[in-house]
């Protein structure tokens, strides 16, 4: 079963217009499903998770890459052997003018892999993939508590019914394989109960400080931490809109998970209108809708200009998307009866 994602369109364009093009995301958003369906004819293989093609292509970068001097090629997991991208940079160097033949991706934020910015600098067109959106997904069982419930990884939609067994053995896989790889983490329990813990604050300020009071680790620590799980895409920070920097009311940024269903299998719910109707919902609509947005610019192949505002007095706009010069600012309730004194705080912002 495939579902057309809207990523397609930026991304065929990209393959016309640069040597090579790298799709990140998420563990299991479908990347490499996507990338299959749209190159599935005269379009070479090799996956780094597999032992064989790692130990190869860092024994010998150049012998690796001679297999597929026709291309175009897709190389799947590049984090696992950032080695072999000074390489590639000579091979698209040798033959400069020739568009799309080197597909890459990767489960790791790309400015985070190492020596990657100054290898394929200018050479490489970033996108991301991130789960299905809305439109993606499709009619969904349940409504929006089936969604929030469900969220958008590619397999917990086409099969629901395995969603907690799922959902288990992706964070375990998660902090087993990501975690360990990219911070050398050993204490796996204190960073399990620090997981928990965010998943708790999903669609909150990120505080640090609390956080490295609960865990019973440093406020470094906490940080290196969260980056690890912003590299991996498991979560996103939305900044606070300001317009200068001496007035800027709010530092903190809200911290969401990218899908609401692992906020829910982390904070423990396995009801979607228990879940909605109790001290989650607010927390997790939003959290629901702010993804869309990123959604929404990751899909055009756009930094998001995605912001919230708030000020001293608790005047908040929970989500601003600037376009351009244009802001237009979100109210995200649950809610059946939204009404004007919600939005009256608006023009504080400018």
């Amino acid at each position: 079963m495939y579902r057309t994602r809207l990523l397609s369109r930026t991304f065929l364009s990209a393959l016309e217009q640069f040597p090579a093009v790298m799709v990140t995301g998420p563990r299991q958003a479908g990347k490499t499903t996507f990338l299959l369906h749209e190159r599935s004819k005269g379009c070479a293989y090799a996956s780094f998770d597999d032992p064989l093609e790692r130990s190869f292509a860092t024994s010998d970068p150049n012998g690796f890459l001679d297999r597929f001097e026709e291309g175009p090629v897709i190389l799947d997991e590049v984090q696992y052997v950032p080695e072999i991208l000074p390489y590639l940079k000579m091979r698209i160097d040798q033959d400069r003018n020739r568009n799309g033949k080197w597909i890459l991706t990767g489960s790791q934020q790309f400015h985070l892999m190492s020596g990657v910015t100054e290898s394929l600098a200018g050479r490489v067109a970033i996108l991301e993939l991130l789960p299905f959106s809305l439109p993606e997904s499709g009619t969904r069982e349940g409504g929006l508590s089936g969604v929030t419930l469900d969220g958008g990884y590619p397999e917990v939609v086409f099969h629901p019914e395995k969603r907690d067994l799922w959902l288990r053995s992706y964070v375990q896989t998660y902090i087993e394989r990501d975690v360990r790889s990219l911070r050398n983490i050993t204490d796996i329990r204190s960073f399990e109960l620090f997981l928990g813990l965010l998943a708790s604050r999903h669609a909150q300020e990120f505080n640090g400080n609390e956080l490295a009071r609960n865990v019973g680790h440093s406020l470094p620590t906490i940080k290196s931490w969260t980056g690890v799980l912003e590299a991996s895409y498991l979560i996103f920070m939305l900044p606070p809109y300001f317009r200068n920097f001496g007035k800027r009311l709010i530092k903190s940024p809200k911290l969401y998970f990218i899908d609401p269903a692992l906020a829910c299998y982390l904070t423990r719910q396995t009801n979607g209108e228990a879940a909605l109707s109790g001290p989650m919902g607010g927390p997790l609509f939003e959290g629901l809708i702010v993804s869309e947005a990123v959604k929404m610019f990751a899909s055009r192949g756009m930094r998001p200009g995605l912001f919230f505002w708030r000020s001293n007095d608790g005047l908040e706009v929970d989500l601003i998307l600037r376009i351009g010069t244009v802001l237009y600012p979100v109210e995200i309730k649950l809610t059946a009866t939204p009404t004007v004194k919600h939005v009256e705080h608006y023009g504080a912002v400018s």
